[in-house]
């Protein structure tokens, strides 16, 4: 897979940090159990990217384990990823919102579109993410995801628990 990509990864973490400081109210904000929903896009392949997921909520201290499932269309292909998740939660002090990091294991399928008359090629990959994010105690989170093996190169999801 080609991994060239123009935004800087490290300007986007600075990005949701400061904006998440920037948006401050009284109290905390940590994981809280639910289903819920998102959509973004991705890069390496250029898609639009929506799908669901489940917070467990803390199950150990403020690690909780999110496994979601996001669908990519577009660059002339459908992208699966199920992912695998864990995410550490840093709560801002008197503030409704929490930062979040962690990563794991996706399986990822790539349906190709060959053209026409030449049918489609499906290939089935394993991968691995990196993520950082922000939300908010009333389920809103923006999350940023890092590809590595055969994940796509990089996500950029805004999404919603429902709590």
């Amino acid at each position: 897979m080609n991994r060239s990509f123009r935004l800087s990864f490290p300007l986007v973490l600075v990005t949701f940090v400061v904006a998440g400081w920037m948006l401050a109210a009284p109290g905390p904000a940590l994981a809280q159990k639910g289903f819920g929903v998102r959509a973004g896009v991705s890069g390496d392949p250029d898609q639009f990217i929506f799908g669901g997921h489940y917070d467990t909520g803390p199950f150990i201290e403020r690690l909780s384990f999110r496994p979601n499932a996001e669908v990519g269309v577009g660059d002339n292909r459908t992208t699966l990823a199920v992912n695998f998740e864990f995410a550490y939660w840093f709560p801002i002090q008197n503030k409704p919102w929490s930062l979040y990091a962690g990563g794991g294991p996706a399986l990822v399928v790539y349906d190709y579109n060959e053209g026409s008359g030449h049918g489609n090629r499906t290939d089935t990959e394993p991968g691995f993410n990196l993520l950082f994010g922000i939300a908010h105690r009333g389920g809103f989170f923006a999350e940023v995801k890092a590809g590595l093996i055969d994940s796509p190169a990089v996500k950029f999801t805004v999404g919603y628990t429902f709590r």
